[in-house]
């Protein structure tokens, strides 16, 4: 069972995706912003992670640049799931290592494929 780190400030997202990407049998942990994740995967390095973009304190155009800059967590795939939907905001999100982008609201077929596809990527 692959780990995910699900991370966003939103409650009602957080509960929402949490709860597509159980059902779809991964073992999820959550977190509110880029700067609780970077902490939570240095103490449990997750297989991936699922990301909003825009968060206080820390988002994750910035969680993504920390964490290839460790060694140790640079090959954690990341998926951005926000409601950015620009070209402008993919291509920023690819040169950061992103492996796929989900646009907010997503279906749980959306947010589980491009799960799966970053993880076999």
């Amino acid at each position: 069972m692959s780990k995910v780190l699900l991370v966003d400030d939103m409650k009602a997202e957080l509960d929402l995706l949490h709860q597509y990407l159980t059902e779809a049998g991964y073992d999820v942990t959550t977190a509110n912003n880029g700067k609780e994740a970077l902490e939570m995967v240095d103490n449990n390095k997750p297989d991936i992670i699922v990301t909003d973009w825009m968060m206080p304190e820390m988002g994750g155009l910035d969680l993504c640049r920390q964490l290839k800059k460790n060694p140790d967590t640079a090959t954690i795939p990341v998926v951005a799931c926000t409601a950015k939907n620009r070209d402008v905001d993919k291509m920023w999100a690819t040169k950061q290592g992103v492996k796929a982008y989900v646009i907010k609201p997503c279906t749980k077929e959306d947010l589980v494929s491009a799960v799966k596809s970053a993880i076999n990527s």
